[in-house]
């Protein structure tokens, strides 16, 4: 874990102590297929990777929070008190972990004192990998091990939603704190978004790497069409509720969607619930591929995943298509989608070992000369849950 060292001497340094302080960390997520589809009450299969966020701390005998980002220097510290933990749209970044506390305190665990905490990040910013969700459920171990809270796992990832919601202000599903807060190294998990059932799954690649492909378009959440889509999916839902006995889109399989589909009255809410509908029978048809070893089948189903994406619920934008168009033409290829929300962000592809080193430098040649800068690429290795180290 090299990335302690330097990081032990920051925050020595910035808190001007010598004391050694306890680390922490929690992995950013992909998902492997199944998109949108969670909070619509359907199946996802993400996979926590071994990028994520590290937190430094040390308890305080005040009632006082200081933060620090290596990753933001510039912010120096941020301050706060245990008695004021609102939402301050100065504190920016801070705001993730001040909303973890308030919420576990809100809940009734005892935090009795404040923290001096040195986060970093590895997370490409902006990518779509979830280091919102990384720094919520870091803040929750650290806090859990500091203060010795008795805190199963799954309510510090509801909580951890809960930030996401209420707090910030994001009206996203819980996949990726539970992706975050359940990984497990060399598995994916399939997890039912409205009943919070899982299983994990073996991810056996032998001769084949994940590929992350960033597009290095900034993308955020709040600010994009998220919400929207939420809403027109909801829309969708109340209107095949006037005959259906179902909670969600998640509930119907595509044969039923298509003898109800009539039912919705916009026709373009009706292809955002297609594609939530056919998106959550492709993640299911994807466990039990994998379970029989048959990447190729899991490829293709990524295929359309994307081109559902694209087409169905328009979320993916040039650069995304430009780099999955890209992959899919690349020898050694077994599959390629966006990941993540949209509108920027990440693309991933399953390559074959020996190719990656063409496939990257392919794909960068085609989508510079395309969109007039260079994506950045990275080599998943699929990790373990949050936790101290």
């Amino acid at each position: 874990m090299n990335t302690n060292f330097p990081l032990l001497e920051t925050f020595q340094s910035i808190f001007h102590t010598d004391k050694k302080p306890r680390t922490f960390f929690a992995p950013g997520r992909i998902n492997l297929i199944g998109e949108h589809t969670d909070y619509n009450g359907g199946h996802v299969f993400p996979a926590s990777i071994s990028y994520g966020t590290y937190a430094l701390a040390i308890k305080r005998n005040d009632s006082k929070f200081r933060f620090y980002s290596a990753n933001f220097s510039e912010s120096g510290i941020i301050e706060c008190d245990l008695a004021a933990l609102e939402y301050k749209r100065s504190d920016d970044w801070a705001n993730y972990p001040k909303g973890m506390i308030l919420h576990l305190q809100k809940a009734g665990f005892p935090i009795d004192s404040g923290a001096d905490i040195l986060f970093y990040g590895n997370i490409p910013n902006g990518a779509g990998l979830s280091s919102s969700a990384s720094i919520e459920l870091v803040t929750g171990v650290l806090l859990q091990g500091l203060f010795d809270l008795s805190i199963e796992r799954i309510p510090m990832i509801k909580l951890g939603q809960q930030v996401e919601n209420e707090y910030i202000g994001v009206n996203s599903g819980i996949m990726d704190q539970f992706a975050i807060g359940m990984g497990k190294k060399d598995s994916a998990i399939l997890l039912n978004c409205q009943t919070l059932e899982y299983k994990y799954a073996p991810i056996q690649l032998a001769n084949h790497v994940i590929m992350i492909i960033n597009t290095n378009k900034q993308r955020t959440l709040a600010g994009s069409k998220y919400n929207e889509r939420r809403s027109q999916c909801e829309a969708a839902l109340r209107d095949l509720q006037s005959e259906l006995k179902i909670e969600s889109l998640g509930e119907l399989t595509p044969e039923v969607f298509e003898k109800a589909q009539h039912l919705i009255k916009d026709p373009i809410n009706q292809k955002r619930a297609k594609h939530a509908v056919y998106e959550n029978a492709r993640t299911l048809e994807a466990l039990s591929e994998l379970n029989n070893g048959n990447l190729t089948r899991f490829g293709e189903l990524m295929n359309q995943s994307h081109t559902s994406l694209k087409d169905d619920y328009e979320v993916t934008g040039i650069e995304l298509d430009t780099i999955v168009e890209a992959a899919w033409g690349q020898a050694g290829v077994i599959g390629a989608r966006m990941t993540g929300a949209g509108f920027g962000g990440c693309a991933i592809a399953i390559v074959e070992k020996d190719k990656h080193e063409d496939f990257k430098k392919n794909i960068n040649d085609i989508y510079k000369e395309k969109i007039g800068y260079e994506a950045s690429f990275y080599t998943a290795a699929i990790g373990d849950g949050a936790k101290e180290i």
